[in-house]
């Protein structure tokens, strides 16, 4: 077991550093990507080195899957469709998660 807390540490540091990396990189992107709003954003931003090991350092999950059913997870992954519009149909499925859309219509 505590190997497993010691993955879930791990995680939620790498995961707390990379979103205050793409949040200084290009922070419109990051906040959309990450469903965050400015208040959010301006907190991470200003956490030290040691406050984001404390915050990593819980036995929860800090990121979570961005699937709200099993429906949108099916889509993405089993998708005839080729490679190159693969990830914009990805891109479109979360935004729309995003945006609080109810289901999407994936014909054609």
């Amino acid at each position: 077991m505590d190997s497993v807390l010691d993955d879930i540490q791990d995680l939620n540091l790498s995961y707390l550093l990379l979103v205050q990396r793409l949040l200084s990189e290009d922070r419109a992107t990051a906040m959309f990507r990450l469903k965050m709003d400015d208040a959010m954003a301006d907190l991470i931003l200003s956490l030290s080195g040691k406050q984001l090991g404390r915050l990593a350092r819980t036995n929860q999950l800090l990121c979570r899957l961005n699937f709200d059913n099993v429906t949108q997870l099916e889509r993405l992954t089993s998708n005839p469709r080729d490679q190159g519009l693969g990830s914009s149909h990805a891109a479109l499925l979360m935004s729309a998660i995003g945006a609080g859309a109810a289901s999407i219509d994936a014909r054609g």
